[in-house]
């Protein structure tokens, strides 16, 4: 089931680079029109709630979710975008339970535990959020992801050596990402490492970022 609800995330994404805020108006009024008629028709509800995240409508999509797991209360897609939108609400308790219940059917979901962690930060659970973004390292030991988020944690709470660390190993196993090597600056900058610094934003330019996007880093290096 985690790669379905993958591919609904990969779906959602080309989709809303082809579709303009009109044409997804559009799809709600005629998928209202094919629930009403179908109102037990999960895909259906599935596909107006994906029309309503496009359209930043959270709260509708929230409701359609919460209508699909009354008639199928596993759902995994819905539990993991109604997280998603309760996250968008500011409704972290919420979202945090559909995580928790999305969780203790599929356990070893990447996202899901991303996301998870994200939310236990907006509700200031610094311990448990630790706790869930050491766990997603322990379990998802060759995903640059993980340490990625676990290092911007760090880099939050000024753990400048471990987010590091962390930079570190992300880029070791995703070298070419520039995003990754501008990471790790901020951190090289406050650790007095400036040389580090400009070498990382060099690196960066050569794997495709333009100096001028740079150039308040570059000025931080003098």
């Amino acid at each position: 089931m985690r790669k379905s609800v993958l591919a609904i995330a990969l779906f959602w994404a080309v989709c809303a680079s082809a579709q303009t805020p009109k044409q997804w108006r559009d799809s709600v009024s005629v998928l209202i029109e094919q629930i009403n008629l179908h109102p037990k028709n999960i895909d259906l509800r599935l596909k107006k709630a994906e029309a309503n995240i496009n359209l930043s409508q959270y709260d509708y999509a929230a409701e359609e979710y919460s209508k699909v797991l009354k008639l199928d209360e596993r759902n995994l897609a819905a539990l993991y975008f109604r997280a998603y939108c309760y996250t968008q609400l500011r409704q972290f308790s919420m979202a945090r339970a559909d995580y928790d219940a999305f969780l203790a059917i599929q356990p070893e979901h990447l996202e899901a535990h991303l996301g998870l962690a994200r939310v236990l930060q907006l509700l200031n659970r610094r311990a448990d959020a630790v706790d869930e973004l050491n766990r997603c390292v322990q379990m998802f030991p060759d995903s640059a992801d993980a340490y990625a988020a676990r290092a911007a944690y760090e880099t939050q709470l000024k753990q400048y050596d471990a987010a590091l660390y962390d930079w570190d190993e992300a880029l070791r196993l995703r070298p070419n990402d520039a995003s990754l090597t501008v990471s790790k600056v901020d951190i090289l900058l406050n650790l007095g490492r400036i040389r580090e610094a400009r070498e990382a934003l060099d690196k960066a330019v050569k794997q495709g970022t333009t100096r001028a996007a740079l150039r308040e880093w570059y000025e931080k290096c003098k």
